[in-house]
């Protein structure tokens, strides 16, 4: 329904006046409200769209249910699952500024401009998008990818530099730093036992490009993550977990502080859902062993733009 101000009587207007509306505030001023614009949805993406045939890209496409042009995970970014087969090559070209990939399994190497290095199981990638990205595979592999081109395509722009190198962090070495932080005598007191991938061009951010930010988590046996919320959509990826573990999403909190009339979320390894922006989550592992997820988020441009607004209950 368009609510537009309509003129008194009937004007003629000039070629340049044609695209130009006017809105009364409060018919306007919150779109989501007024179901003007829609929500972002809650979804999840089982690991049986990647574990077997062909080598092949699949983005988690929500933009049917977003009203915006796809493919689309959220408002400003898209998802993915890649499935590579050994000795396939498989090129990325996105119009995008930042993509972050995980190596679920598998080896090969990546091609990015004059850049080469070898991936391994559990590494993460880093990669800006003026080039094509060349994948080959050594052994059958799979991937986690996220990068920013539905934010640029809303925009109407092109990628015309790169803000960063493409960054290999090994995976001993992220293994090495998780579990640094885990032995922390004060581990247990945090919110949450986890590393947050950085780069060092991006030292106010601490983000892992500019626009993405990336955790690397534990969920310890017996645990809860207390609910929390933050304006950043979180892109999450289960990577291992035990039977027991599972995520409660919800608008808003009870008097005392759990969230009321919650969506749950059960976790199995290789599953990818979405928690929308603005809403409270909490983690649980009811299990005896230990669950390792990865939220990738926009949380680079919120926290630029001084809107992120991390709370906890």
């Amino acid at each position: 329904m368009n609510t537009a101000i309509k003129p008194a009587q009937s004007v003629e207007l000039a070629a340049h006046e044609l695209e130009a509306e006017y809105f009364e505030y409060s018919k306007a001023a919150n779109p989501i409200s007024a179901n003007l614009i829609s929500r972002i949805p809650y979804h999840c993406f089982p690991s049986s769209l990647y574990d077997s045939g062909p080598s092949r890209l699949l983005p988690l496409d929500l933009s049917e249910s977003l009203g915006c042009e796809g493919p689309a995970t959220g408002p400003g970014l898209c998802a993915n699952f890649i499935r590579l087969n050994a000795n396939d090559t498989l090129t990325l070209a996105p119009n995008a500024t930042s993509q972050v990939l995980y190596v679920i399994d598998g080896n090969g190497s990546l091609s990015y401009g004059d850049q080469t290095f070898d991936w391994t199981k559990g590494c993460f990638i880093a990669l800006p998008g003026m080039h094509h990205t060349e994948l080959k595979a050594s052994s059958d592999a799979r991937f986690y990818y996220v990068h920013d081109e539905p934010l640029l395509r809303y925009l109407g722009v092109k990628v015309t530099e790169d803000r960063f190198n493409a960054t290999l962090y090994p995976a001993d070495v992220a293994n090495a730093k998780l579990r640094e932080a885990a032995a922390d005598p004060r581990a247990q007191d945090r919110s949450r036992i986890s590393i947050l991938l950085g780069n060092r061009n991006f030292p106010q951010t601490r983000t892992v490009t500019h626009v993405l930010w990336a955790m690397y988590g534990i969920l310890p046996a017996g645990s809860i993550q207390k609910p929390h919320r933050h304006q950043s959509i979180a892109l999450d990826f289960i990577i291992d977990c035990p039977e027991g573990c599972y995520t409660l999403v919800g608008t808003e909190l009870d008097s005392n502080g759990q969230i009321r009339n919650p969506t749950r979320v059960d976790w199995t390894p290789g599953l990818a859902f979405v928690t929308p922006p603005g809403y409270w989550h909490a983690h649980f592992n009811e299990s005896d062993t230990e669950a390792y997820l990865i939220p990738i988020q926009d949380a680079g441009l919120q926290t630029h733009l001084r809107s992120l607004d991390i709370r906890f209950s």
